[in-house]
């Protein structure tokens, strides 16, 4: 690992830099910040598939408790009907997308990419022509599970916490503006990453890491929180979906190498 190499321990400073700006972006736009820390971990070469995974889950969900306790005051408010079951279905979405990931073999970080920018640029071209489609509003409870339980399903697969595939679930299939989908998007990623650790662990199949890259990444994880909710207090909804919208053709650039150094391995 040729980074590793050069950099060392320095290594852990930077997933927790990862971690931080990471989160904030994803407390304030409800990307989650898996999203960016899974491929920017796979980016540098320095952790395996497995690892890279677990503790981008471990670090979403840290930032996802704190934002939450930061925001419990929010004039923002959670649809609890709706959400409740969004998160129901996030649950066991969570659990059959980690058993998926921990049953199959071969070159799983490439298909991890692949799909990761499939759904990435799908969802920037649905949100840069959201005005030309008219949004739904579902009240059904069953639609809603379903709907909770593929975004649980592919996230956890992905171990990415699914901030942006919720964001552009939440626009289109329930009419929320920009801050409703960051917070009720944050709810999901919570219950849903809850599944995928716990599924991890009672299935002995936890990736060995050191234990001071966890603690750092989580604090990153809860420091990005912390600034990414300041922030959010500061700026209103159109503002949100610019930056949601910048960190999105990011991404798509970051998991197109990635694509491309998986092919080649």
């Amino acid at each position: 690992m040729i980074i590793d190499k050069y950099l060392g321990d320095n290594m852990q400073i930077i997933y927790l830099v990862i971690a931080m700006i990471a989160t904030t972006l994803g407390a304030l736009s409800g990307l989650g910040g898996g999203v960016i820390i899974k491929p920017g971990i796979d980016a540098l070469g320095t952790l395996s598939v497995a690892t890279a995974s677990f503790l981008s889950t471990c670090t979403v969900l840290s930032m996802t408790i704190s934002s939450f306790i930061r925001n419990r005051n929010s004039k923002i408010k959670l649809n609890y009907k709706m959400s409740g079951f969004l998160a129901t279905g996030a649950i066991i979405g969570g659990y059959i997308g980690k058993k998926i990931f921990s049953n199959l073999s071969g070159n799983i970080g490439f298909l991890q990419s692949l799909v990761l920018l499939i759904v990435i640029i799908a969802i920037v071209i649905y949100i840069s022509n959201k005005s030309k489609i008219k949004s739904l509003d579902i009240k059904n409870p069953v639609a809603a599970l379903f709907i909770g339980l593929s975004l649980g399903c592919i996230a956890a697969f992905l171990g990415i916490g699914g901030g942006p595939l919720n964001v552009a679930v939440l626009y289109f299939f329930f009419s929320m503006n920009g801050k409703e989908a960051a917070k009720n998007s944050l709810f999901i990623i919570f219950f849903s990453q809850t599944s995928s650790i716990v599924t991890t662990i009672l299935t002995n199949n936890v990736p060995e890491f050191e234990i001071l890259t966890l603690i750092l990444m989580c604090f990153g994880g809860v420091s990005g929180a912390l600034i990414g909710s300041a922030i959010s207090k500061k700026v209103d909804s159109k503002t949100v979906e610019k930056i949601f919208m910048f960190v999105m053709i990011a991404l798509i650039l970051l998991n197109a190498f990635n694509v491309y150094k998986f092919a080649v391995i």
